[in-house]
């Protein structure tokens, strides 16, 4: 199957039509018998689609898990059309598909589905991210206690954190291991801390006021304001905790002196 236009006008005109199937195929398609031309489109169509729909699965092993192949597949079908890659990798591909998830009308019964998708998404980025070396353990006990307060860090490039008003860790563990899933019994709260301290990717949950205190550390706020914010969010913040877990999490890369 081929067209007369040149490259860009080509896929200028190919390419929409693979993931709306409300978009006829192209007027100036001809194939190489000369007859068959919106039937092979069609085909081409539909292999894209599964394929698009394939990738989503692999993303979001555990989202499938728990709707069920043929639910997660109509849904991913949907979220295809509606959003277009726009790179040609495909791990890029489906960043926003926990937020169609959230619009998604038949899964609304499920509030959680898409806190659980973001994990899940965080996942796969802390994969990709770069090699860093983590922080290492005894950083913090060679800065003068003076200091302390002023320093800054780095985050490690594969840290996230995925903030959720329903029990998204646990639904994501107990739906990403093999075996049974066992029926949940917690409804709370529970902030996601994804990490890649070597070469294992690590979904832990965060204790009250751990997810403020890191964002604000990620996000360039030094010590004491990243601890200050978490205290009022949380009064009962454990700051030793936080810093051993933080270290041992692998999430930042290397302290930071003054502004």
């Amino acid at each position: 199957m081929r067209s007369e236009n040149r490259p860009c006008e080509y896929a200028t005109t190919f390419a929409p039509g693979l993931t709306d199937p409300e978009i006829a195929a192209p007027h100036d398609l001809i194939a190489l018998s000369g007859k068959g031309v919106v039937k092979r489109y069609n085909v081409y169509r539909n292999n894209v689609t599964v394929s698009l729909i394939d990738t989503l699965a692999a993303i979001y092993p555990a989202i499938q898990r728990i709707t069920g192949i043929d639910f997660f597949r109509a849904m991913a079908r949907f979220h295809v059309r509606a959003t277009p890659p726009t790179s040609v990798l495909l791990f890029e591909y489906g960043r926003d598909f926990p937020a169609f998830i959230e619009s998604y009308e038949y899964a609304r019964d499920m509030p959680w589905l898409s806190d659980t998708a973001r994990i899940e998404r965080a996942w796969l980025d802390a994969y990709h991210a770069a090699d860093v070396p983590v922080l290492a353990a005894g950083a913090l006990a060679r800065i003068e206690p003076v200091l302390l307060a002023g320093v800054r860090f780095r985050p490690h490039p594969a840290t996230r954190i995925v903030r959720s008003a329903y029990p998204a860790v646990a639904i994501f563990a107990m739906n990403r291991a093999n075996g049974p899933v066992s029926p949940l019994r917690s409804s709370e709260s529970e902030d996601a801390l994804v990490t890649r301290p070597e070469q294992e990717v690590i979904v832990s949950r965060l204790p009250a006021g751990g997810a403020t205190f890191l964002a604000g550390l990620i996000g360039g706020a030094t010590l004491g304001e990243a601890i200050a914010a978490a205290f009022a969010e949380a009064p009962s913040f454990d700051l030793q905790a936080n810093l051993a877990g933080m270290i041992s999490a692998g999430v930042l890369s290397a302290v930071q002196h003054g502004d």
